[in-house]
């Protein structure tokens, strides 16, 4: 009968109610968040994940402006009719740069997490101009115009620094190099061995067949190309990738 009057006490005043939430929120937010404070990361660093080259990144700026996100997923489940379709689970550390990240939940198309390397950089080109000519019952709106618009990346440097803020390691030497690496991945007779010292596993080369321009289409292809690719998980168990 106590308690039940206890009860009654707190439930029939609405500032010692609120009062008591607060306090109990409280505590278990500091329970719950006080421990990170206390380790070095709360993502374990993997193996060959590296920061997005200049042409990946302004890529990946253009992936996010068309909304492609709203379509598709970046986040293989560890569940087994996902990895047999897609590949290795996603891993957390595999988006640890990424600002923001775009695991998504939605699959109107297929999950890109690991589209890298995949297709050709024709396959990819054809695939955006029109989709229907290589995936008859994609539903997929087409991206032409991305062939057509010469790619705006004056701020790229700035585009680092601003990364580099918020966590992500670029170098100074990366940065520095940013507008040259950005032209040479993107050139088929680009300073290719220098910008794989700095991003190892980019693709290099004309990605959309204008080997004479710098477009929205060759930045987009970049990206898309290095999904799932820094990692090798061939014959390697996940535990042995873990640094």
């Amino acid at each position: 009968m106590s308690i039940l009057s206890s009860h009654e006490k707190v439930e029939t005043r609405g500032f010692l109610l609120l009062v008591l939430i607060l306090i109990t929120v409280s505590i278990g937010g500091i329970v719950e968040i006080a421990p990170l404070f206390t380790i070095e990361s709360t993502i374990e660093k993997v193996q060959g994940v590296r920061p997005y080259s200049p042409l990946e990144l302004m890529g990946r700026n253009i992936y996010i402006r068309e909304g492609c996100y709203n379509c598709h997923s970046q986040m293989i489940r560890p569940f087994r009719d996902e990895a047999e379709r897609y590949g290795h689970y996603s891993l957390a550390a595999e988006s640890m740069y990424d600002h923001p990240f775009q695991w998504g939940s939605k699959r109107t198309g297929p999950d890109l997490a690991r589209v890298g390397g995949k297709y050709s950089n024709q396959w990819q080109v054809a695939h955006l101009i029109d989709p229907r000519s290589v995936v008859p019952e994609s539903i997929m709106p087409p991206y032409a115009f991305l062939k057509d618009r010469d790619l705006q990346a004056s701020d790229v440097v700035d585009h680092l620094k601003t990364l580099r803020t918020v966590g992500v390691p670029y170098t100074d030497e990366q940065i520095q190099n940013a507008k040259a690496d950005l032209e040479a991945q993107a050139a088929n007779d680009g300073d290719h061995e220098a910008l794989l010292a700095r991003y190892p596993k980019a693709a290099t080369g004309d990605f959309d067949g204008q080997p004479d321009r710098l477009t929205e289409m060759d930045a987009l292809v970049a990206y898309l190309q290095v999904l799932g690719r820094m990692v090798d998980f061939t014959d390697v168990r996940t535990e042995d990738l873990l640094q």
